[in-house]
């Protein structure tokens, strides 16, 4: 199964991800946290051809795409944890 949340890691709710195009409930839920996980990273970090974007950014981008790209339970799990006073990005 590991193997599978890995490979599916860049798919999209909407089905516009890739390797596969899966939609929806098709993709793994732990790949669909695995793709939230990892767009939520990029965003926060600096990168050679920007800085971090601020936490609000982030949390109003992927509640935007929210039941578009990302699992909406997954979004909502995500927001809560960067809302704890412990997160620090």
């Amino acid at each position: 199964p590991i193997a599978d949340i890995v490979y599916q890691h860049h798919e999209k709710l909407d089905g516009s991800g890739y390797p596969l195009g899966l939609k929806g409930d098709k993709i793994l839920l732990e790949a669909r946290t695995l793709v939230l996980a990892n767009v939520v990273e990029a965003m926060l970090s600096d990168r050679p051809y920007r800085p971090a974007l601020p936490l609000q950014k982030v949390m109003d981008e992927i509640t935007r795409q929210k039941d578009i790209l990302y699992d909406a339970m997954v979004v909502e799990a995500c927001i809560q944890l960067m809302l704890n006073e412990n997160f620090h990005p």
